[in-house]
């Protein structure tokens, strides 16, 4: 029985979404705008990496000839032709460009709905979710209360949270409320009992997540978020295919923020892994290990988290070279009869203005074991999980189809 592997790289968008300027992203690309700035120099820094960005596997798999199918343009350093792989790019149907909604339906489960979001005001939550907050809680009140980057505002607000006790609470361009706090001082269980009380006081709000979001250090320049983040997430509003795995009695195996984003529906082994190296170790374990019909699933998170939020090119570059590293790994783990599918969520280009998410069509790339190449063109995100449902025997869903 065949095993399947989504690899979900986290915000890396090949450009070209029809609806974008709807977002104010009409022309963004990441993966596009970083491979101009590393043509351009703009993508070295001493210690880290220099010159072209290089991904010879991802481009030997048709990454190329997917973004320039996507934006009409091929990105420096990448081939347009045909790979070796099956290649295409995905267009999302949901609406929004937030991470709960491109991972639902990459699991054929789009958003039919709007999701709520606070405004950009300060404050930016209403009064009334705030002194619900800390009643329930017993929390001496919050700092920050506005849109903001969550490093900026740690390190903005980090000493005196110390100093009074108060959470950071902050929002962004997404349906989410993040709460910041210090891990030992105030205490790694205590932030998440918060972070759960405030998920019930956003529920009615129609919020898609509410984020703990740990720090450690003791003065302004020192402070850092550690990997203990934790996502309440609400569920998907119907069974993904996560849940028609678990329900066939597969393994469903949840790496890296995976199991958070849904809520833990259909996941039936949860594995906490942080930066890419450890999620990436975590599913070339699972590669090894797991039986025979399971469903694997991987976020890498550094590209959102630490790169394309903050704008940091060569971070972003630096990132998907050693992905593309590592890669060949993955490959020579697979099983005869096994699939694996990278793609991605949404877009974060590093390039743009803000911090925020960017709305963009993202790559698929198939590859396995006897699987020959192919162009896909552009499909439905929900046809990557109808992909992967069809080859692990599962009934098909509502929403896509499969590609082959």
């Amino acid at each position: 029985m065949p095993r399947a592997f989504l690899i979900i790289l986290d915000s890396f968008g090949i450009g070209g979404a029809a609806d974008a300027a709807q977002y104010g992203d009409a022309g963004a690309d990441t993966l596009g705008h970083i491979a101009e700035a590393c043509a351009a120099g703009a993508g070295d820094r001493a210690g880290l990496r220099s010159g072209p960005l290089r991904l010879p596997n991802l481009d030997g798999l048709g990454l190329g000839a997917a973004a320039a199918a996507s934006s009409g343009g091929r990105p420096p350093g990448l081939a347009a032709a045909p790979g070796r792989g099956r290649w295409g790019f995905g267009i999302e149907r949901s609406k929004g460009k937030d991470t709960p909604s491109g991972h639902w339906e990459l699991a054929g489960v789009p958003v039919p709905f709007d999701w709520g979001y606070f405004p950009q005001t300060v404050p930016a939550f209403p009064p009334d979710l705030v002194a619900a907050l800390v009643e329930r809680t017993g929390i001496p009140g919050i700092l920050g209360d506005c849109h903001a980057s969550g490093t900026e505002i740690i390190e903005r607000l980090g000493e005196a949270h110390l100093a009074t006790g108060r959470p950071i609470l902050y929002t962004s361009a997404d349906s989410v409320l993040q709460i910041a706090a210090h891990e030992t001082r105030f205490g790694l269980e205590r932030l998440y009992q918060v972070c759960q009380a405030a998920r019930t006081l956003c529920d009615p709000l129609n919020i898609g997540r509410v984020i703990a979001r740990p720090f450690t250090g003791e003065r302004r320049g020192a402070f850092a978020r550690t990997a203990n983040r934790r996502d309440f997430a609400v569920p998907p509003p119907e069974p993904t295919l996560l849940d028609r795995a678990q329900a066939a009695g597969r393994g469903v195996t949840a790496i890296g923020k995976v199991s958070d984003i849904f809520a833990g529906s259909g996941v039936t082994r949860k594995v906490k892994a942080g930066p890419n190296a450890e999620v990436f170790a975590a599913t070339l374990a699972a590669a090894a290990e797991a039986p025979d019909g399971d469903l694997v699933v991987s976020n890498l998170v550094d590209f959102d988290m630490l790169f394309g939020h903050r704008r940091d090119v060569p971070g972003y570059a630096a990132a998907l070279e050693a992905f593309d590293r590592d890669l060949p790994d993955l490959e020579a783990r697979l099983r005869p009869g096994d699939l694996a599918l990278i793609t991605a969520d949404h877009g974060c280009d590093p390039t743009w203005r803000g911090t925020d998410h960017t709305r963009e069509q993202v790559p698929i790339l198939a590859f396995g074991p006897g699987l020959g190449p192919a162009a896909l063109g552009g499909r439905g995100f929900a046809d990557v999980g109808e992909t992967l449902a069809a080859h692990l025997g599962l009934a098909p869903g509502r929403h896509g189809r499969a590609m082959w």
